[in-house]
């Protein structure tokens, strides 16, 4: 069931993902995570959760998201949360390399990476607040892998769904998918409807005010 409701997602974007959520007070869409390099593709997974704290913080011998490379695949998203920080690396050009080897669909950063020309060239999908040249090590380090995170504040489950395009990066609680996805689509549906009507000639501001259309939201008939 999970792989038809990433085929689902996947066929959104997050900006009608993200008036989903509103619509159903759920907390989701964050803002300021952007895609790193130019034509970067969409992507939409599984969450697989990484916590990053200061160094001393955290256990000795963790390698930062290391292991949850090693264990994530195709369908998998890479969901490190650093607090928004942008004066240190979490993701790099080893990690590229693992995550394409298994598969991963790309990785999403509260913070920031480094050797982007790698990952450019290498065409990994990534988003992240900045690139910058200066390494984890010794300032940085993974708490916790696979466990619940706060990414923009928002509190991500692994398991949860991710949606990350153009505009920036969306997560769906995985106990609300469904509903978050029939919403999102009836919304897409009705923004189609008005700009077809606007391309037959209608003005944008009686299609704008037209209750028929969002007389989608909740589902009812348009006609």
């Amino acid at each position: 069931m999970t792989d038809e409701l990433l085929r689902r997602l996947y066929a959104l974007d997050t900006c009608a993902v993200s008036d989903a959520l509103d619509h159903l007070h759920l907390s989701g869409a964050t803002t300021g995570v952007r895609p790193m390099w130019a034509a970067c593709p969409k992507v939409a997974g599984r969450a697989r959760t990484v916590e990053v704290v200061d160094a001393p913080a955290a256990p000795a011998g963790k390698h930062l998201a290391t292991r949850t490379v090693a264990a994530a695949g195709q369908g998998d998203v890479v969901v490190i949360a650093n607090r928004g920080r942008v004066n240190v690396s979490c993701w790099g050009d080893i990690l590229t390399v693992a995550a394409q080897v298994n598969g991963i669909e790309g990785t999403v950063i509260d913070g920031a990476c480094r050797d982007l020309d790698a990952v450019t060239g290498a065409a990994y999908p990534l988003w992240a607040r900045a690139a910058v040249p200066v390494t984890a090590r010794g300032r940085i380090a993974e708490r916790g892998s696979n466990v619940p995170v706060l990414f923009d504040g928002v509190l991500v489950h692994g398991g949860d769904l991710v949606l990350a395009d153009g505009s920036g990066v969306v997560f769906l609680p995985a106990s609300r998918a469904e509903e978050v996805l029939e919403t999102a689509e009836r919304l897409t549906a009705r923004q189609e409807a008005m700009a077809a009507a606007i391309r037959a000639g209608e003005s944008v501001i009686d299609v704008m005010a037209d209750a028929k259309f969002h007389a989608a939201l909740a589902g009812r008939d348009q006609g």
